[in-house]
């Protein structure tokens, strides 16, 4: 059950312990920042072997652990660490994942694979090991997935990233519709656009510019704005919000 234990209008997450996956980079590494800020123990997931060197950039209670989410052991290693560090887990958030820009017929079955795989798959194999964790320990804890306005609506050149990320979103809800009894939350953010460091490299220039013109908001999502709408679905203050997707789009998808 979703008990009421009343609302932190500050947001905090303090004494909480939080896993990232894409945590040395982009959105995850955003908000792992923003976390810690809140008085979380953060724990970066991610393929980049420096993934602890990063954490220690961060600072005290917080590191990284190096792997492949794709590897069905991976989840079991990462949960392992963050208990032997902090405790406890409280909050995952999967923000790994990957796109392969292709048309529709011509996408190979390498590119589909290796995006469903990555985007999908492995954000359920986390969120299973994490949810069997919470649920044996008597932890009622919170899971946010990474979605996208991709998911929502039609994007070209983007199929299999639409299909993943649309997997999400459905996956979010029967999770969060059989875990509630659990006292467990689970939602979803659906960005638009986002300027990360492969954010600008993709989308400053024409195409961009173009693209902006087609959203209320007429410019890209900071990092730091999808960050802080994980930290509120991971709060207190979402204590009734579950199986949601929290569109961040600019009103992109409204039209």
């Amino acid at each position: 059950m979703l008990e009421y234990t009343g609302v932190d209008f500050d947001y905090s997450l303090m004494g909480k312990t939080a896993v990232i996956t894409g945590g040395a980079a982009g959105i995850g590494l955003a908000t792992g920042k923003f976390f810690h800020e809140k008085g979380a123990n953060v724990v970066l997931a991610d393929l980049n072997p420096q993934a602890g060197q990063i954490a220690a950039a961060i600072g005290e209670n917080c590191i990284g652990v190096a792997g492949n989410v794709c590897d069905r052991t991976y989840p079991g290693k990462v949960i392992d660490a963050a208990v032997a560090a902090f405790g406890q887990v409280d909050i995952l958030l999967n923000s790994a994942g990957i796109v392969a820009l292709e048309k529709a017929e011509s996408i190979s079955e390498a590119d589909w694979t290796r995006t469903i795989d990555i985007n999908l798959s492995a954000s359920f194999f986390m969120a299973q090991a994490v949810g069997r964790y919470m649920i044996d320990n008597g932890i009622k804890g919170c899971i946010v997935s990474m979605a996208s306005q991709a998911g929502v609506i039609a994007l070209d050149k983007h199929v299999a990233y639409c299909a993943s990320k649309g997997g999400i979103i459905a996956m979010t809800k029967v999770l969060a519709y059989e875990w509630g009894k659990y006292g467990i939350r689970v939602n979803c953010v659906s960005p638009t656009v986002v300027l990360t460091e492969l954010g600008h490299k993709a989308w400053d220039g024409p195409v961009g510019d173009a693209f902006k013109k087609e959203m209320p908001s007429e410019r890209f999502a900071e990092p730091e704005e999808i960050a802080a709408a994980i930290a509120f679905l991971c709060s207190k203050g979402a204590g009734m919000i579950t199986g949601h997707n929290l569109l961040v789009d600019g009103g992109y998808t409204i039209k």
